[in-house]
């Protein structure tokens, strides 16, 4: 059950975690691993806190996934050793990568042929996954075109490269609305990794592990049958693009942002509060509904549900418009549209359970 917002008395906008629902979150997306015979690595770029990734290991969780070398860092200063850095390896960090990867197990991703030759020439061991486009079209190597072969021969044959496998990400499952569509996305991506492999190994190049996944694709998916791996990271505290896509219901989203009124003016048809852009993001959501929202407001003292009448209708800087008025001190719990980016806001997570404050958890909000 949602906290009843007034309940808190603290300075905002602050971002509160319900450590209920978190809890309920990662227990339900291991289970679910589980039941689907993969391991589960966690994309820690949602959380950014070595609390949250701490109870996902306890439920099971095999290492865990990254966006940026400073989030490798972080949690690397933070006791874990076996992390996956899932972005193309920028060259102009391979110096910084190396010194990293020689303190801990850092698996990198390259999809061209400068990367890799880079790799093949230095002096250093690499763990590599060969990074390969399930549809999402952003990154990756052609899963048919030559260079799928080529690329992974060159990382297999290389003395001081270690091939982790392929893997992929199914970032068009954010597209797909409805259970039937985004399982649709995640039977694609896998039988595209799986038809990848194969190919590879008529090659005569083992490929080691297949990992996959999105958090969307992983809630609708039926089976993954040839895959080892996946990789969600927005379940553990979802969102309402989540929502509008059918991953989740409120209920199940612990993450929000608790803001004020800080002004109502006398005949306006608005109010604004204390939360922008610097705490909510600029994310404009799934964009698949008419509403437009940049954010949705909880209903008070009403457990797991939306107002369904009020919510953010634009943000500037510090600056959030509500779509009518509210009394000025009135304090309200905002669903981001994106949690991983309304995290990224934050120097640490107000935790609770119900409407008592728990504590404070640090999220490593590293640039670079």
């Amino acid at each position: 059950m949602l906290a009843q917002t007034n309940d808190f008395a603290l300075p905002t906008p602050s971002l509160l975690l319900d450590l209920d629902v978190l809890e309920r979150n990662i227990a339900a997306m291991a289970a679910r691993a589980a039941a689907l015979g993969v391991r589960l690595r966690p994309h820690w770029k949602t959380h950014k806190c070595a609390e949250v990734a701490e109870l996902q290991a306890r439920q099971g969780a095999t290492g865990g996934t990254v966006s940026t070398l400073a989030e490798a860092r972080a949690f690397a200063e933070a006791g874990f050793d076996d992390i996956t850095w899932a972005f193309p390896l920028p060259l102009s960090r391979l110096d910084e990568a190396r010194a990293l990867a020689r303190r801990l197990t850092l698996r990198v991703v390259v999809d061209s042929e400068e990367t890799v030759a880079a790799l093949v020439r230095d002096v250093a061991r690499w763990h590599v996954w060969l990074k390969v486009d399930c549809g999402y079209h952003r990154a990756g190597v052609d899963p048919e075109s030559d260079a799928l072969v080529e690329l992974a021969k060159r990382i297999d044959r290389a003395p001081r490269l270690t091939f982790d496998g392929i893997l992929s990400h199914s970032g068009h499952a954010y597209r797909a609305v409805g259970q039937e569509a985004r399982a649709a996305v995640a039977e694609e991506e896998r039988q595209i990794m799986v038809d990848a492999k194969d190919r590879l190994e008529a090659a005569g190049i083992a490929v080691p592990a297949v990992s996959v996944g999105s958090t969307p694709s992983m809630t609708a998916v039926e089976h993954l049958e040839g895959i080892d791996e996946v990789r969600p990271g927005n379940y553990v505290f979802f969102d309402h693009t989540q929502v509008t896509l059918g991953s989740c219901g409120v209920e199940d989203c612990a993450a929000t942002v608790l803001a004020s009124v800080v002004s109502c003016p006398p005949g306006a048809d608005h109010a604004v509060v204390d939360a922008g852009a610097l705490a909510l993001s600029q994310d404009a959501g799934a964009r698949l509904s008419t509403t437009r929202t940049m954010g949705e407001v909880l209903a008070d003292r009403q457990p797991a549900q939306l107002d369904g009448g009020l919510r953010l209708v634009s943000l500037s800087q510090e600056h959030g418009i509500l779509n009518r008025p509210v009394p000025v001190g009135t304090k309200l719990r905002i669903l981001p549209n994106h949690s991983c980016l309304a995290v990224a806001c934050f120097d640490h997570y107000t935790c609770v359970r119900g409407n008592e404050v728990m504590g404070r958890w640090r999220i490593r909000r590293v640039r670079g």
